[in-house]
């Protein structure tokens, strides 16, 4: 028994050491480029088949060609990388989102192009290069550790790494060199990726698909060590390898022995999971979501004609045997899955692969107990939609880079456990539709359900949760200010995506006949998701081109070809836009008189942007929307001012206001206390204080400034009144109307009626200024449409009502985002106004305007607080003035 122990604790220390350098590998590159490198595997994959060539092959002597290998070959792939693909990314300031595509791309060529050259086919006879002694890889993993330790720490190059991931910006005007220590991290990382594939090569299958992916499985080590700490990287690949290796011995019995032995032979995808999902992750909230598009690429009808008259050219001119075309259909329903998730929604889910799999075994499993076909799809599809509500709910409150690895864990996860276990695909039978067996019939069938699907997600874009969703992408701080429900969101758009998922993956397989693991492979998941991304990933033109390409190029007698070419463009994703930005932007809605779109009511009194009474459609009541309550300070409003950047009226030029209307008469309104904070408090990790005992009561219909030096804690205590930042227990409480509504998140004060806007511009660029104001209006006060005239008045009164309405955010200067950002604030109706920095960007007329707005606003009702360092704005327009100093209100 003690000489199994040794024996087995030696295999572990084996593989426990090849995942060290995996981990030193991926920190050290991580650290010195911020790049979560998933290609690493990749590229111990490539580096593993060189030697095999240089030696099985070419007959070359192993002393030779392994420091050819490692010290040539890796480390110009590595540079290669940084020069290629990822400086350029650097270059144009791309966000940790972009770059992770890019690596991907990065992995998909790589496996691509290992296919093309050496065939998908596993190798058994890859050289031995430190012999059978797990001891020496130990010493190498450990000497390899220590010497990157002394260079970080003791040397000049070293304290250049420091302080480029501390804050590049700052090293590169302090002299440094940032390119060259991000050549060098690319360098050492590849080294370190080719002596893992060059160590693991002997002892695990030697294959374009497995190896690669067994990289990935033990990026676990890294994440557990936060992408920081060698030491710990290293002691927990080996504790895992030896952990791994021990649990081979055991043997359970009974219905669970099967999953138990799955989950000890793959113990580093058990670490990766519980560290993707439960540990603190990496990257973190903010640049970090998919970029939106540039613009919304319109497909002109006679393009979905052609792609129609395409996708029905099979059912007339192939003959009898349809195999190749009957996929593509299916591969799309799979493909539209990450349209939601990833285009509309702007998530990097790696896992649709695993939910196509499952609703492609779920179907077999049904089918094989008597259920017909139909109605086996019909039922797994909900199916695996719980199981997609269960493992999204935890990760969607991840960001990301850690939301990457979350989607990518349980893809992994479930590939492993579930769809290449016996236990699971054992006898399973599987045939087609009654009445649809032959390809043609069943070719028709998906084309039917392609077509539900393209036109449930095409509702979806165009309503009101597509356009929270858009918002949700563009900028998610901004959304959940709006009013917008993110967590809720999110899961609403992972189970959507899950669902479709799973539809396409039953198909796929009831179109084969069989269900095969292979088709779901995770690799195969990266590869649907580069596809995507690169022809465009929120067009429905996107998933049947990409299935059709797919499905083509897969058939063809070139294996590879497809990854090759998709992996190509991802990395070129710096140089060119996504393949559907060719084609032609969209038309702007018809517009009447003065701008207006011919189907809007126009207001009845007053021109464009000017500070209106209450205007509405006729009949329509008081409205207790922000915007309506200028009426009774426009008239005071002067007519003088400069005009705006967007050539629409300013909301204080032209001529007078229209006289003031009668109102209908309003109920009293109830008494209000308004917003209040207690004795506020606020540390930060590290110990430093941003608030101490704060205590401020923003009184209603009056404009209250806050004021004070940079670090004076005023952006904090905003950001706790808006529920940016919630104070622990104990730490104070805010509180409105009375109501303690410390614990309530950002979203959750919107809807109570509490607005806000940000320093740095919060808008949706690939939305429109009129949805943009509209998402306000659908998701602000009381989460529901009370007031559809909202939109109107708001922009009316932000002077937003012209052709600028129907123009992308994108596309606008600085002056009028802020308005359109007011807008948008304005239209959910809120009783309370949070501005933070409302002038910044501002020239003088257009800061003179905004004065004159917010005395209006606030002299009909709506409470306003006030961050500004414009002296001349707040001694304008406040009425009570705080001085805050290191965390305190001096006055």
């Amino acid at each position: 028994m003690a000489s199994l122990t040794y024996e087995l604790t030696l295999a572990g220390l084996a593989v426990g050491s090849a995942a060290a350098l995996t981990g030193i590998g991926l920190i050290v590159t991580y650290r010195a480029t911020g790049v979560l490198n998933l290609a690493h595997g990749a590229v111990a994959m490539v580096c593993a088949y060189v030697l095999r060539q240089l030696v099985v092959d070419w007959g070359w002597p192993l002393p030779l060609a392994a420091p050819f290998t490692l010290l040539l070959v890796a480390p110009a792939l590595g540079l290669a990388l940084d020069r290629g693909v990822f400086r350029p990314l650097a270059l144009r300031g791309s966000n940790p989102a972009q770059t992770l595509v890019a690596t991907i791309g990065v992995f998909v060529l790589l496996v691509g192009g290992a296919v093309l050259l050496w065939g998908p086919g596993a190798r058994d006879d890859a050289p031995v290069l430190l012999g059978d002694d797990p001891w020496a890889q130990l010493a190498a993993v450990v000497a390899l550790a220590c010497l990157v330790g002394a260079v970080t720490r003791w040397t000049r190059f070293g304290r250049e790494l420091r302080a480029v991931v501390d804050n590049r910006p700052l090293a590169v005007l302090a002299g440094i060199d940032a390119d060259r220590v991000a050549a060098a991290g690319w360098a050492f990382g590849a080294f370190t990726a080719g002596l893992t594939g060059v160590l693991l090569a002997p002892y695990v299958r030697l294959d374009p698909y497995g190896m690669p992916l067994l990289v990935v499985e033990v990026i676990a080590v890294a994440v557990i060590a936060r992408m920081r700490s060698l030491p710990v990287a290293v002691g927990a690949a080996l504790a895992i390898g030896v952990a791994q290796a021990q649990l081979t011995r055991l043997h359970p019995e009974g219905w669970a022995g099967p999953l138990l032995q799955a989950v000890g032979a793959n113990l580093f995808v058990v670490a990766l999971l519980v560290a993707a999902l439960v540990l603190p992750g990496v990257g973190g909230k903010g640049r970090d979501a998919l970029p939106p598009p540039t613009r919304a690429p319109r497909v002109p009808t006679a393009l979905w004609l052609v792609v129609g008259v395409l996708l029905l050219l099979p059912l007339g001119l192939a003959g009898s045997d349809l195999h190749t075309a009957v996929q593509v259909p299916a591969l799309a329903v799979i493909l539209l899955s990450l349209v939601v998730v990833a285009g509309r929604g702007g998530q990097i889910a790696l896992g649709q692969a695993a939910y196509a799999g499952l609703g492609a075994l779920f179907t077999a499993l049904l089918a094989t107990a008597g259920l017909p076909a139909l109605v086996a799809l019909g039922l797994a599809v909900p199916m695996v939609a719980v199981t997609g509500l269960l493992t999204g709910r935890p990760a969607i409150r991840r960001h990301g880079l850690a939301l990457a690895l979350a989607t990518l864990a349980v893809g992994v996860a479930v590939s492993r456990f579930v769809l290449t276990q016996p236990y699971a695909t054992a006898d399973l039978t599987l045939g087609r539709p009654a009445g649809f067996s032959d390809d043609r019939a069943f070719y028709a069938l998906e084309l039917v359900v392609l077509a539900g699907c393209l036109a449930l997600v095409a509702a979806l874009r165009r309503g009101r949760t597509g356009r929270a969703l858009a918002a949700l992408r563009d900028h998610e701080p901004g959304a959940e200010a709006a009013g917008v429900p993110v967590p809720r969101l999110k899961l609403l758009a992972f189970v959507l995506g899950t669902a479709l998922a799973a539809l396409g993956g039953g198909l796929l397989a009831l179109g084969l006949r069989a269900f095969d693991p292979d088709q779901y492979d995770p690799v195969r998941g990266l590869l649907w998701f580069a596809a995507v991304l690169v022809l465009g990933a929120d067009s429905l033109l996107t998933p049947l081109a990409a299935a059709a390409l797919l499905t083509t190029l897969d058939a063809g007698p070139h294996a590879g070809t497809a990854a090759a070419l998709i992996g190509l463009l991802a990395t070129l994703t710096a140089r060119i836009p996504p393949l559907t930005d060719l084609l032609p932007p969209p038309h702007p809605a018809p517009t009447g008189a003065g701008g207006t779109p011919a189907h809007t009511p126009r207001p009845e009194a007053g021109p464009p942007g000017a500070l209106l009474p209450e205007a509405g459609p006729p009949g329509a009541g008081p409205s207790k929307a922000g915007p309506s309550k200028a009426g009774p300070a426009a008239g005071r409003t002067p007519s003088h001012g400069g005009p705006v950047a967007d050539g629409a009226r300013s909301p204080v030029a032209g001529p007078e206001p229209a006289p003031r209307r009668t109102r209908p008469h309003r109920p009293t309104p109830t008494p209000r206390t308004g917003l209040r904070a207690y004795d506020l408090t606020l540390t930060y990790p590290g110990g430093v204080t941003a608030l101490s005992h704060v205590t401020l009561d923003l009184e209603p219909a009056r404009v209250t400034a806050l004021v004070g030096p940079n670090g004076a804690g005023k952006s904090t205590l905003f950001d706790c009144l808006a529920g940016t930042l919630r104070p622990r227990r104990g730490e104070g409480r805010i509180t409105l109307d009375g109501a303690d509504i410390t614990a309530r998140s950002a979203h959750a004060r919107t809807r109570l009626g509490i607005a806000r806007t940000f320093q740095r511009l919060a808008v949706f660029p690939s939305l429109t200024v009129e949805e943009n104001v509209r998402i306000g209006e659908e998701q602000g006060r009381d989460g529901r449409r009370t007031d559809p005239a909202a939109v109107e008045r708001s922009l009316r009164l932000l002077g937003l009502a012209g052709a600028v309405r129907n123009r992308p955010a994108a596309d606008l200067p600085t002056g009028t985002l802020r308005r359109v950002e007011l807008a948008r604030a304005l239209a959910g109706g809120p009783h309370t106004l949070l501005l933070d920095e409302p002038a910044a960007g501002l020239d003088a007329a257009e800061t003179a305007a905004l004065a004159r707005i917010l005395a209006a606003l606030a002299a009909d009702g709506l409470t306003v607080l006030v961050v500004e360092h414009d002296p001349d704005l707040v001694a304008g327009i406040a009425h009570t003035v705080h001085t805050m100093e290191g965390g305190r209100i001096l006055s």
